[in-house]
């Protein structure tokens, strides 16, 4: 019942908190974000999107390899395509991860093994991220002072990110222990070091999207001064109360800007930019809907030939 009711609020909190930014700060930003947005940024959008979701892609097939799970790297790449669009376009912002891992586990026969490889490669993206976010964030200890006032936000985000995680975990400790089993084999050797680079190259690429949508929508500082308020929408998102990644980034670029000088409209507008942005990067997945709805394929013959 928990995780029932979670999943009903999570998407409204997060357009709670998006209601609540529009009445404050007015929809002109919103708008901004969206007008300034031209061809040669949607193509540059399109051109980012495919590296990082073949790195992505890369990173799931070094986790599915390392627990002997067949996944021909095409076949990741086209099934990332679609998570990331349903992702975009479905509440909370996890159901195309959900998606594919069901997809998977039914090809190969287990789908309690192919959801906990998606929560696996999820888990590693997101952890280095945020290893890679705090790295940036410390190189600029003014922005970190003058932002400390709202840091009782972030921190109450990741205790109730925390707390939904042990309640969901509570009442399985054997999927748990088969998580934990399985990270020890795919987090080690030549797969770790594999996934690692996978998700570096990630981080960066959508922190890239992120410089150029926040070029787009008009903000004007230097690379220096918007990297880490970028960064910082990056691991907004990973905040449990967001509609297909939507409120939290916003709210955070919100006060981010505002708190560098560059204004909060600003901040709404690069992050509204980057949501249409993170969208257009996932319009593939749009095509791998249509040329790929029947899902009725036999399970793979030997699931430890894992093939690239």
């Amino acid at each position: 019942m928990t995780a029932k009711l979670w999943s009903v609020l999570q998407p409204l909190l997060g357009a709670g908190v998006l209601f609540v930014l529009v009445l404050r700060l007015g929809t002109d930003s919103a708008l901004h974000g969206l007008a300034a947005l031209r061809p040669g940024t949607l193509l540059a959008a399109l051109g980012i999107g495919f590296l990082t979701t073949v790195c992505s892609a890369r990173r799931w097939w070094h986790i599915a390899r390392a627990v002997d799970i067949r996944l021909p790297l095409d076949t990741a790449i086209a099934d990332y395509y679609r998570a990331l669009l349903l992702n975009a376009v479905l509440p909370v912002g996890v159901l195309g991860d959900v998606h594919r891992g069901l997809h998977h586990g039914r090809l190969i026969g287990d789908v309690g093994k192919g959801m906990r490889a998606v929560a696996l490669e999820r888990s590693a993206g997101q952890i280095t991220g945020i290893v890679v976010a705090v790295l940036i964030l410390l190189a600029q200890p003014q922005l970190l002072g003058l932002l400390a006032p709202y840091a009782i936000y972030l921190l109450a985000g990741l205790a109730l990110l925390a707390a939904l995680t042990v309640i969901l975990f509570a009442r399985r400790n054997r999927v748990l222990m088969r998580i934990l089993a399985e990270a020890r084999t795919a987090f080690t050797g030549s797969a770790l070091r594999g996934v690692l680079l996978m998700s570096v190259l990630t981080f960066l690429g959508h922190v890239l999207l992120f410089l150029i949508a926040a070029r787009a929508s008009g903000a004007t500082a230097g690379v220096g001064e918007l990297l880490p308020l970028v960064v910082l929408g990056l691991l907004a998102m990973s905040l449990p109360v967001n509609i297909g990644g939507w409120g939290p980034r916003e709210a955070v670029l919100a006060i981010g800007f505002g708190a560098a000088g560059l204004g909060a409209g600003a901040g709404l507008a690069a992050g509204v930019a980057y949501g249409v942005l993170t969208l257009v990067a996932a319009l593939p997945g749009a095509l791998v809907l249509l040329l790929r709805r029947d899902a009725r394929i036999a399970p793979y013959p030997n699931p430890r030939a894992c093939t690239s």
